[in-house]
């Protein structure tokens, strides 16, 4: 089984105060997982002002001791709840090896190209860490996070890049593509445009996977030109079993950055955060009926708004409706003006086989 929790300090001094309030939490809550045997499989830190703060996250215990073995992506997208720092925690008792890189670009390498340049530099990265292997980009890899800064402007050529490295691979709209969000977000490079978090499976097969779909509510994203799939379901087996010996699976959703959006490809609610809010939490319940999933199957929301001021609005929305569910609120712009909140979460089910 699987556990994700989202961790944010309440102590309000200092940034060094804040990460040494998640030490002890993050540490407490870790002791407690191993009684269940469950270990740290995977952690996103979300920091206000990643260039000021990085030095301080990777010099603190917290650091050191937790998270530099760790899966683990560092993204600047302003937690709004004023933490600072807040963290997002998968524990897993999970057989399943995953692999995950989080691909950032240094100064020399980002400096002079364009957000197109950048994208496919990233994705040959990736390539050249599954090279040699029985993995490919097609069968293997499950799901991306693309931080793009400046996104208004530069979001057209991560689009274009990444159009370009599918066709390649083998990924069309005959085929699939690949669960995704593109979104808002900053690295400590001054330069880097583009940050990617590529998640891979080494063992998946094509028939352990389905492709969401909800075609009354939302199109395939290659209608407009942009290459990903909204959500994508994994039967994956877990290492207990059932009491008569059976073999026990889960059913894992990642549900992409999703958006008021409709089945023609266009933003609905135009300058209404209530009501985007509203739809696109509907579009999200629409592609997990897909994959005979309910929206109590959802282990946490990642909510990105594009204007800081929305926080409270949609806080509220999200306490009254699942107040039960973790979920951060960041600042990060999404890949339309006209879009002010995007969400994207995971889903998990218990499945007999």
């Amino acid at each position: 089984m699987d556990k994700y929790i989202i961790l944010s300090p309440e102590a309000k001094g200092s940034f060094n105060d804040r990460l040494n309030f998640l030490y002890l939490k993050l540490g407490n809550f870790l002791d407690t997982e191993k009684l269940e045997n469950r270990t740290l499989q995977y952690c996103k830190v979300f920091l206000s002002d990643a260039q000021n703060q990085i030095k301080e996250l990777e010099e603190s215990l917290l650091y050191q001791e937790f998270l530099k073995g760790a899966n683990l992506t560092i993204v600047e997208q302003t937690p709004l709840n004023g933490s600072k720092v807040s963290l997002l925690i998968k524990t897993t008792d999970s057989q399943t090896s995953i692999l995950f890189h989080s691909l950032r670009l240094t100064e020399e390498e980002a400096k002079g190209k364009d957000s197109y340049e950048q994208t496919r530099l990233l994705f040959n990265k990736y390539l050249k860490t599954i090279e040699g292997t029985d993995m490919t980009m097609e069968r293997n890899l499950i799901r991306t996070w693309i931080y793009v800064t400046n996104i208004d402007v530069n979001y057209q050529g991560v689009v274009e890049a990444r159009n370009d490295i599918f066709d390649k691979e083998g990924l069309t709209a005959d085929t699939h593509y690949i669960a995704s969000t593109g979104i808002g977000g900053a690295t400590p490079v001054r330069h880097a445009a583009v940050a990617i978090d590529f998640l891979t499976i080494p063992h998946i097969k094509e028939e352990d996977k389905k492709y969401l779909q909800a075609l009354e509510h939302l199109n395939p994203a290659h209608e407009y030109g942009v290459a990903f799939e909204r959500g994508t379901r994994l039967t994956l087996p877990t290492h207990t079993l059932h009491p008569e010996g059976s073999q026990q699976f889960k059913q894992q959703y990642f549900i992409s950055g999703t958006a008021s959006i409709d089945k023609h490809g266009d933003v609905v609610y135009e300058g209404d955060i209530v009501r985007q809010t509203g739809r696109l939490l509907e579009n999200i319940g629409a592609l997990l009926k897909d994959g005979d999933a309910t929206m109590n199957d959802i282990q946490y929301f990642i909510i990105y708004l594009r204007d800081i001021s929305d926080y409270h609005t949609v806080d509220r929305l999200m306490q009254q409706f699942y107040p039960q569910i973790p979920r951060i609120i960041v600042e990060a712009k999404v890949c339309r003006p006209g879009w002010l909140i995007e969400m994207e979460c995971i889903a998990e089910k218990q499945e007999q086989k």
